[in-house]
Protein backbone atom coordinates (compact mmCIF):
# COMPACT_ATOMS: atom_id res chain seq x y z
CA UNK A 1 0.00 0.00 0.00
CA UNK A 2 1.08 3.86 -1.14
CA UNK A 3 1.64 6.09 1.40
CA UNK A 4 -1.31 8.13 -0.49
CA UNK A 5 -3.27 4.82 -0.39
CA UNK A 6 -2.93 4.91 3.34
CA UNK A 7 -4.22 8.20 3.75
CA UNK A 8 -6.90 8.13 1.33
CA UNK A 9 -6.00 10.63 -1.32
CA UNK A 10 -6.73 10.13 -4.73
CA UNK A 11 -4.12 9.11 -6.92
CA UNK A 12 -3.48 10.50 -10.16
CA UNK A 13 -3.10 8.55 -13.29
CA UNK A 14 0.30 8.26 -14.25
CA UNK A 15 1.24 7.79 -18.31
CA UNK A 16 3.82 4.87 -18.84
CA UNK A 17 7.42 5.43 -19.33
CA UNK A 18 9.79 3.51 -21.62
CA UNK A 19 11.11 0.75 -19.92
CA UNK A 20 14.70 -1.42 -20.49
CA UNK A 21 16.04 -2.23 -23.43
CA UNK A 22 13.86 0.33 -25.17
CA UNK A 23 14.79 3.69 -22.36
CA UNK A 24 17.24 6.17 -23.92
CA UNK A 25 17.62 9.95 -23.35
CA UNK A 26 16.32 10.39 -26.77
CA UNK A 27 13.45 8.55 -26.56
CA UNK A 28 12.18 9.44 -23.48
CA UNK A 29 12.66 13.30 -24.23
CA UNK A 30 10.73 12.51 -27.81
CA UNK A 31 7.70 11.01 -25.82
CA UNK A 32 7.93 13.48 -23.10
CA UNK A 33 7.83 16.51 -26.10
CA UNK A 34 4.57 14.58 -27.79
CA UNK A 35 2.78 14.09 -24.33
CA UNK A 36 3.00 17.98 -23.55
CA UNK A 37 1.36 18.36 -27.03
CA UNK A 38 -1.31 15.82 -26.85
CA UNK A 39 -2.47 17.20 -23.57
CA UNK A 40 -1.95 21.09 -23.96
CA UNK A 41 -2.63 21.49 -28.02
CA UNK A 42 -4.66 18.44 -29.06
CA UNK A 43 -6.69 17.47 -26.01
CA UNK A 44 -8.56 20.86 -25.79
CA UNK A 45 -9.15 20.78 -29.36
CA UNK A 46 -10.51 16.80 -29.51
CA UNK A 47 -13.23 17.96 -27.16
CA UNK A 48 -14.29 21.01 -29.20
CA UNK A 49 -14.46 19.65 -32.55
CA UNK A 50 -15.35 15.91 -32.23
CA UNK A 51 -18.79 16.39 -30.81
CA UNK A 52 -18.96 18.76 -33.92
CA UNK A 53 -17.56 16.47 -35.97
CA UNK A 54 -15.22 18.94 -37.35
CA UNK A 55 -11.59 18.70 -38.60
CA UNK A 56 -8.04 19.77 -37.01
CA UNK A 57 -7.29 22.71 -37.81
CA UNK A 58 -4.44 23.75 -40.40
CA UNK A 59 -2.48 25.32 -37.76
CA UNK A 60 -2.40 21.67 -35.63
CA UNK A 61 -0.60 19.96 -38.48
CA UNK A 62 1.54 23.20 -39.32
CA UNK A 63 2.76 22.56 -35.34
CA UNK A 64 3.36 18.73 -35.96
CA UNK A 65 5.29 19.50 -38.90
CA UNK A 66 7.70 22.60 -37.14
CA UNK A 67 8.98 19.40 -34.77
CA UNK A 68 9.58 17.48 -37.78
CA UNK A 69 7.36 14.56 -37.60
CA UNK A 70 6.37 13.93 -40.73
CA UNK A 71 9.84 13.69 -41.50
CA UNK A 72 10.31 10.61 -38.00
CA UNK A 73 11.37 7.97 -40.68
CA UNK A 74 13.38 9.95 -43.67
CA UNK A 75 17.14 9.88 -43.40
CA UNK A 76 18.63 13.33 -42.02
CA UNK A 77 20.60 13.81 -45.03
CA UNK A 78 16.60 14.29 -46.91
CA UNK A 79 16.13 16.87 -44.02
CA UNK A 80 14.22 14.42 -41.75
CA UNK A 81 14.56 12.77 -38.44
CA UNK A 82 16.88 9.77 -39.34
CA UNK A 83 14.65 7.71 -36.59
CA UNK A 84 12.83 4.35 -36.77
CA UNK A 85 9.72 2.62 -36.51
CA UNK A 86 9.87 2.63 -32.97
CA UNK A 87 10.08 7.01 -32.37
CA UNK A 88 7.35 6.63 -35.46
CA UNK A 89 4.90 5.00 -33.25
CA UNK A 90 6.26 6.54 -29.76
CA UNK A 91 4.88 9.81 -31.14
CA UNK A 92 1.64 8.54 -32.50
CA UNK A 93 0.63 6.42 -29.35
CA UNK A 94 0.91 9.80 -27.40
CA UNK A 95 -1.27 11.79 -29.71
CA UNK A 96 -3.68 9.48 -30.35
CA UNK A 97 -4.22 9.44 -26.55
CA UNK A 98 -5.73 13.00 -27.36
CA UNK A 99 -7.30 12.35 -30.76
CA UNK A 100 -7.18 9.45 -32.92
CA UNK A 101 -7.19 10.86 -36.31
CA UNK A 102 -3.77 13.17 -34.92
CA UNK A 103 -2.11 10.25 -34.62
CA UNK A 104 -3.21 9.07 -38.07
CA UNK A 105 -1.85 12.08 -39.60
CA UNK A 106 1.44 11.74 -39.21
CA UNK A 107 0.98 8.71 -41.96
CA UNK A 108 0.29 11.31 -44.50
CA UNK A 109 3.90 12.01 -43.93
CA UNK A 110 6.54 9.76 -43.47
CA UNK A 111 7.86 9.70 -47.55
CA UNK A 112 4.05 8.93 -48.64
CA UNK A 113 3.93 9.76 -52.03
CA UNK A 114 7.98 10.57 -52.71
CA UNK A 115 8.69 7.31 -54.58
CA UNK A 116 8.74 8.83 -58.67
CA UNK A 117 11.09 7.32 -61.13
CA UNK A 118 13.29 9.91 -61.03
CA UNK A 119 15.41 10.09 -58.06
CA UNK A 120 16.19 13.36 -58.19
CA UNK A 121 12.33 14.48 -57.65
CA UNK A 122 12.25 11.80 -55.18
CA UNK A 123 14.61 13.58 -53.31
CA UNK A 124 13.15 16.70 -53.07
CA UNK A 125 9.84 15.02 -52.34
CA UNK A 126 11.32 13.40 -49.55
CA UNK A 127 12.36 16.99 -48.16
CA UNK A 128 9.05 18.25 -48.94
CA UNK A 129 7.38 15.13 -46.87
CA UNK A 130 9.93 15.70 -43.69
CA UNK A 131 9.02 19.47 -43.38
CA UNK A 132 5.19 18.76 -43.96
CA UNK A 133 4.92 20.34 -47.00
CA UNK A 134 3.99 17.31 -48.87
CA UNK A 135 1.10 15.46 -47.19
CA UNK A 136 -0.88 12.97 -48.67
CA UNK A 137 -4.00 10.52 -49.05
CA UNK A 138 -3.66 7.12 -50.01
CA UNK A 139 -6.69 5.71 -52.13
CA UNK A 140 -6.52 1.77 -52.36
CA UNK A 141 -10.01 0.51 -51.46
CA UNK A 142 -13.36 0.29 -53.60
CA UNK A 143 -16.77 -0.69 -52.83
CA UNK A 144 -15.86 -3.69 -53.89
CA UNK A 145 -11.91 -4.48 -53.24
CA UNK A 146 -11.51 -3.91 -49.29
CA UNK A 147 -9.21 -6.77 -47.75
CA UNK A 148 -9.12 -8.09 -50.94
CA UNK A 149 -6.37 -5.52 -52.62
CA UNK A 150 -5.94 -7.80 -55.53
CA UNK A 151 -9.50 -6.95 -56.77
CA UNK A 152 -9.11 -3.71 -57.25
CA UNK A 153 -10.53 -2.54 -60.94
CA UNK A 154 -9.86 0.94 -61.32
CA UNK A 155 -8.32 0.77 -64.81
CA UNK A 156 -5.60 2.85 -65.67
CA UNK A 157 -4.82 3.09 -69.63
CA UNK A 158 -1.65 4.75 -71.07
CA UNK A 159 -1.73 7.26 -73.21
CA UNK A 160 1.28 8.24 -74.79
CA UNK A 161 3.37 9.53 -71.81
CA UNK A 162 0.26 10.01 -69.50
CA UNK A 163 -1.95 7.60 -67.96
CA UNK A 164 -6.42 7.79 -67.49
CA UNK A 165 -7.39 6.94 -64.60
CA UNK A 166 -11.28 6.09 -64.08
CA UNK A 167 -12.98 4.27 -61.72
CA UNK A 168 -14.44 4.60 -58.23
CA UNK A 169 -12.22 4.61 -54.83
CA UNK A 170 -13.66 4.35 -50.90
CA UNK A 171 -11.99 5.56 -47.78
CA UNK A 172 -9.69 8.16 -48.93
CA UNK A 173 -9.24 10.06 -45.64
CA UNK A 174 -7.78 13.32 -45.79
CA UNK A 175 -8.17 13.18 -49.48
CA UNK A 176 -9.64 17.40 -50.48
CA UNK A 177 -6.78 18.29 -47.56
CA UNK A 178 -3.82 16.77 -48.82
CA UNK A 179 -0.75 17.52 -51.76
CA UNK A 180 -1.97 14.69 -53.51
CA UNK A 181 -3.93 10.93 -53.66
CA UNK A 182 -2.12 8.17 -53.73
CA UNK A 183 -4.33 6.09 -55.78
CA UNK A 184 -3.91 2.24 -56.49
CA UNK A 185 -4.56 1.11 -59.95
CA UNK A 186 -4.89 -1.64 -62.83
CA UNK A 187 -2.84 -1.34 -65.93
CA UNK A 188 -3.32 -4.58 -67.16
CA UNK A 189 -5.29 -7.90 -66.20
CA UNK A 190 -3.54 -10.57 -64.47
CA UNK A 191 -1.94 -13.27 -67.43
CA UNK A 192 -2.71 -17.57 -66.86
CA UNK A 193 -0.58 -18.50 -64.17
CA UNK A 194 0.06 -15.05 -62.61
CA UNK A 195 -1.02 -13.76 -59.26
CA UNK A 196 -4.43 -11.81 -58.94
CA UNK A 197 -2.13 -8.90 -57.59
CA UNK A 198 -0.06 -8.63 -61.43
CA UNK A 199 -0.71 -5.53 -62.79
CA UNK A 200 -1.55 -3.16 -59.79
CA UNK A 201 0.26 -0.39 -59.73
CA UNK A 202 0.52 3.01 -57.49
CA UNK A 203 0.05 6.58 -59.39
CA UNK A 204 0.48 9.79 -57.34
CA UNK A 205 -2.43 12.28 -58.35
CA UNK A 206 -1.17 15.65 -57.49
CA UNK A 207 -3.73 18.72 -56.70
CA UNK A 208 -4.32 21.55 -54.48
CA UNK A 209 -4.98 22.01 -51.24
CA UNK A 210 -8.71 21.82 -50.08
CA UNK A 211 -9.98 20.92 -54.09
CA UNK A 212 -9.94 18.26 -56.06
CA UNK A 213 -7.81 18.02 -59.49
CA UNK A 214 -10.00 17.70 -63.05
CA UNK A 215 -11.94 14.43 -63.61
CA UNK A 216 -11.85 13.50 -59.58
CA UNK A 217 -15.12 14.14 -57.46
CA UNK A 218 -15.25 13.56 -53.96
CA UNK A 219 -18.05 12.40 -51.27
CA UNK A 220 -18.07 13.03 -47.78
CA UNK A 221 -18.48 9.17 -45.56
CA UNK A 222 -20.31 9.80 -42.99
CA UNK A 223 -18.76 8.73 -39.83
CA UNK A 224 -19.63 7.62 -36.45
CA UNK A 225 -16.32 8.25 -35.13
CA UNK A 226 -12.34 8.95 -36.01
CA UNK A 227 -13.25 12.53 -36.97
CA UNK A 228 -10.83 15.38 -36.98
CA UNK A 229 -10.35 15.11 -40.88
CA UNK A 230 -13.03 14.15 -43.63
CA UNK A 231 -13.13 10.45 -45.56
CA UNK A 232 -14.22 10.25 -49.01
CA UNK A 233 -15.62 8.19 -51.46
CA UNK A 234 -13.85 9.10 -54.89
CA UNK A 235 -14.98 8.96 -58.64
CA UNK A 236 -12.15 9.28 -61.35
CA UNK A 237 -13.61 9.76 -64.45
CA UNK A 238 -10.35 10.14 -67.58
CA UNK A 239 -7.89 11.82 -64.57
CA UNK A 240 -4.73 12.08 -66.48
CA UNK A 241 -1.07 11.26 -64.73
CA UNK A 242 1.62 11.47 -66.49
CA UNK A 243 4.24 8.59 -66.64
CA UNK A 244 7.05 10.25 -64.03
CA UNK A 245 4.17 10.37 -61.26
CA UNK A 246 3.89 6.80 -61.95
CA UNK A 247 5.35 4.82 -58.36
CA UNK A 248 7.13 2.63 -57.21
CA UNK A 249 5.72 1.91 -53.86
CA UNK A 250 3.54 3.06 -50.92
CA UNK A 251 3.90 4.44 -47.72
CA UNK A 252 7.14 5.80 -47.72
CA UNK A 253 9.00 2.70 -48.24
CA UNK A 254 12.48 3.35 -48.79
CA UNK A 255 13.74 -0.24 -48.42
CA UNK A 256 16.26 -1.95 -51.03
CA UNK A 257 13.30 -3.46 -52.95
CA UNK A 258 11.18 -0.44 -53.31
CA UNK A 259 11.60 -0.91 -56.83
CA UNK A 260 10.53 -4.03 -57.17
CA UNK A 261 6.81 -4.03 -58.28
CA UNK A 262 3.73 -1.35 -56.78
CA UNK A 263 1.91 -4.24 -54.93
CA UNK A 264 4.74 -5.81 -53.30
CA UNK A 265 5.81 -2.63 -51.57
CA UNK A 266 1.95 -1.38 -50.88
CA UNK A 267 2.04 -5.09 -48.70
CA UNK A 268 5.15 -4.24 -47.25
CA UNK A 269 4.40 -0.60 -46.01
CA UNK A 270 0.90 -2.28 -44.45
CA UNK A 271 3.16 -4.51 -41.81
CA UNK A 272 4.28 -0.91 -40.51
CA UNK A 273 0.93 0.81 -40.47
CA UNK A 274 -0.34 -2.16 -38.52
CA UNK A 275 2.26 -2.17 -35.87
CA UNK A 276 1.22 1.88 -36.08
CA UNK A 277 -1.92 0.92 -36.11
CA UNK A 278 -1.25 -0.79 -32.96
CA UNK A 279 0.15 2.09 -31.14
CA UNK A 280 -2.19 4.00 -31.77
CA UNK A 281 -4.92 1.84 -30.28
CA UNK A 282 -2.72 1.58 -27.17
CA UNK A 283 -3.15 5.47 -26.83
CA UNK A 284 -6.87 5.30 -27.73
CA UNK A 285 -7.47 2.39 -24.68
CA UNK A 286 -4.61 4.00 -22.76
CA UNK A 287 -6.98 7.47 -22.53
CA UNK A 288 -9.60 5.27 -21.36
CA UNK A 289 -7.91 3.45 -18.49
CA UNK A 290 -6.53 7.15 -17.16
CA UNK A 291 -10.13 8.65 -17.42
CA UNK A 292 -11.43 5.72 -15.85
CA UNK A 293 -8.79 5.58 -12.83
CA UNK A 294 -9.98 9.71 -12.05
CA UNK A 295 -13.71 9.09 -12.30
CA UNK A 296 -13.57 5.63 -9.99
CA UNK A 297 -12.27 8.46 -7.40
CA UNK A 298 -14.59 11.36 -8.19
CA UNK A 299 -17.51 9.53 -8.47
CA UNK A 300 -19.22 8.70 -4.80
CA UNK A 301 -22.41 6.33 -4.43
CA UNK A 302 -23.27 4.57 -1.28
CA UNK A 303 -21.11 7.25 0.53
CA UNK A 304 -18.37 5.93 -1.02
CA UNK A 305 -16.00 6.58 -4.25
CA UNK A 306 -16.80 3.82 -6.30
CA UNK A 307 -13.26 2.62 -6.76
CA UNK A 308 -13.80 1.48 -3.02
CA UNK A 309 -15.44 -1.40 -4.75
CA UNK A 310 -13.69 -4.69 -5.46
CA UNK A 311 -15.82 -5.56 -8.76
CA UNK A 312 -14.51 -1.81 -10.45
CA UNK A 313 -11.11 -2.46 -9.06
CA UNK A 314 -10.51 -5.44 -10.54
CA UNK A 315 -12.10 -4.10 -13.84
CA UNK A 316 -9.70 -1.13 -14.12
CA UNK A 317 -6.92 -3.72 -12.98
CA UNK A 318 -7.46 -5.81 -15.66
CA UNK A 319 -7.60 -2.88 -18.04
CA UNK A 320 -4.30 -1.74 -17.62
CA UNK A 321 -2.91 -4.81 -17.44
CA UNK A 322 -3.83 -5.62 -21.20
CA UNK A 323 -3.30 -1.82 -22.22
CA UNK A 324 0.66 -2.71 -20.72
CA UNK A 325 0.45 -6.06 -22.58
CA UNK A 326 -0.17 -5.18 -25.83
CA UNK A 327 2.08 -1.65 -25.62
CA UNK A 328 5.00 -4.08 -24.41
CA UNK A 329 4.02 -6.22 -27.73
CA UNK A 330 4.27 -3.22 -30.45
CA UNK A 331 7.85 -1.69 -28.80
CA UNK A 332 8.87 -5.28 -29.91
CA UNK A 333 7.27 -5.25 -33.08
CA UNK A 334 8.83 -1.86 -34.42
CA UNK A 335 11.83 -2.78 -32.83
CA UNK A 336 12.03 -6.11 -35.08
CA UNK A 337 11.10 -3.71 -38.57
CA UNK A 338 13.50 -1.17 -37.57
CA UNK A 339 16.20 -4.25 -37.61
CA UNK A 340 15.13 -5.11 -41.20
CA UNK A 341 12.99 -7.89 -40.32
CA UNK A 342 9.72 -8.26 -42.45
CA UNK A 343 7.64 -9.66 -39.19
CA UNK A 344 4.67 -9.94 -40.98
CA UNK A 345 3.07 -12.53 -38.66
CA UNK A 346 4.43 -10.29 -35.91
CA UNK A 347 2.62 -7.57 -37.46
CA UNK A 348 -0.54 -9.18 -38.13
CA UNK A 349 -0.69 -10.01 -34.60
CA UNK A 350 0.31 -7.03 -32.58
CA UNK A 351 -2.58 -5.12 -34.71
CA UNK A 352 -4.89 -8.19 -34.01
CA UNK A 353 -3.92 -8.36 -30.10
CA UNK A 354 -3.94 -4.53 -29.56
CA UNK A 355 -7.16 -3.30 -31.35
CA UNK A 356 -9.00 -5.97 -30.16
CA UNK A 357 -7.49 -4.93 -26.40
CA UNK A 358 -9.06 -1.41 -27.59
CA UNK A 359 -12.61 -2.54 -28.16
CA UNK A 360 -12.59 -4.28 -25.25
CA UNK A 361 -10.95 -1.58 -22.61
CA UNK A 362 -12.86 0.99 -23.69
CA UNK A 363 -15.97 -0.49 -23.85
CA UNK A 364 -15.20 -1.44 -20.23
CA UNK A 365 -14.67 2.41 -19.33
CA UNK A 366 -18.08 3.14 -20.61
CA UNK A 367 -19.82 0.76 -18.20
CA UNK A 368 -17.61 2.17 -15.49
CA UNK A 369 -18.59 5.53 -16.02
CA UNK A 370 -22.38 4.05 -15.90
CA UNK A 371 -24.36 6.60 -17.46
CA UNK A 372 -22.41 9.48 -17.26
CA UNK A 373 -20.31 7.43 -20.49
CA UNK A 374 -23.58 7.24 -22.41
CA UNK A 375 -22.91 11.57 -22.74
CA UNK A 376 -20.96 13.85 -25.00
CA UNK A 377 -19.92 15.17 -21.51
CA UNK A 378 -17.25 12.80 -21.05
CA UNK A 379 -14.80 11.75 -23.32
CA UNK A 380 -14.95 8.22 -22.20
CA UNK A 381 -17.72 8.25 -25.77
CA UNK A 382 -15.16 9.46 -28.18
CA UNK A 383 -12.47 6.67 -27.60
CA UNK A 384 -15.00 4.02 -27.79
CA UNK A 385 -16.32 5.08 -31.17
CA UNK A 386 -12.57 5.10 -32.26
CA UNK A 387 -11.73 2.47 -30.89
CA UNK A 388 -14.05 0.40 -32.40
CA UNK A 389 -12.45 1.58 -35.93
CA UNK A 390 -9.05 0.16 -34.89
CA UNK A 391 -10.11 -3.50 -35.93
CA UNK A 392 -11.64 -2.72 -39.20
CA UNK A 393 -8.74 -0.19 -40.73
CA UNK A 394 -5.22 -1.54 -42.13
CA UNK A 395 -7.04 -4.87 -42.11
CA UNK A 396 -9.66 -6.44 -40.40
CA UNK A 397 -9.15 -8.64 -37.18
CA UNK A 398 -10.68 -11.31 -39.59
CA UNK A 399 -7.47 -10.71 -41.81
CA UNK A 400 -5.10 -10.83 -39.09
CA UNK A 401 -6.07 -14.09 -38.31
CA UNK A 402 -5.45 -15.50 -41.92
CA UNK A 403 -2.09 -13.90 -41.87
CA UNK A 404 -1.20 -15.24 -39.27
CA UNK A 405 -2.42 -18.77 -39.37
CA UNK A 406 -1.50 -19.36 -43.19
CA UNK A 407 1.74 -19.20 -41.99
CA UNK A 408 1.15 -21.87 -39.44
CA UNK A 409 -1.13 -24.43 -41.47
CA UNK A 410 -1.11 -25.16 -44.79
CA UNK A 411 -3.88 -23.92 -47.10
CA UNK A 412 -5.90 -26.61 -49.38
CA UNK A 413 -4.94 -26.16 -53.19
CA UNK A 414 -7.46 -24.97 -55.25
Amino acid sequence: MTENEARGERIAPHPPELASPWRTDMRMALQDEARTFARDTVLPLADELDRQKGEMPRTLIDAMAEKGWFGITIPEQQGGLGLGVFEYCLVSEELARAWLSVGSILARGQGLGTQTLDPKRRADLLRRSARGQWIGSISLSEPDAGSDLAGVQTRAVRDGDVWRLTGTKRWAGFAKGANFVEVLARTRDPEPGESRSAGLEPFLVIKERDSFPPGMTGRVIDKIGYHGFETFELTLEDVRVPESDRLTGLYGDQGADADSGGFAAVQRGLNIARVHTAARAVGVARAAVEDSQAYLQERVQFGHPIGDFQALRFALADMAAEVAQARAFWHQVAHLLDQGEPAESESAMVKLLATEMAVRVTNQAMQLHGGNGYTTERRVERYWRDARLTTIFEGTSEIQRRIISDRMLPRAKT
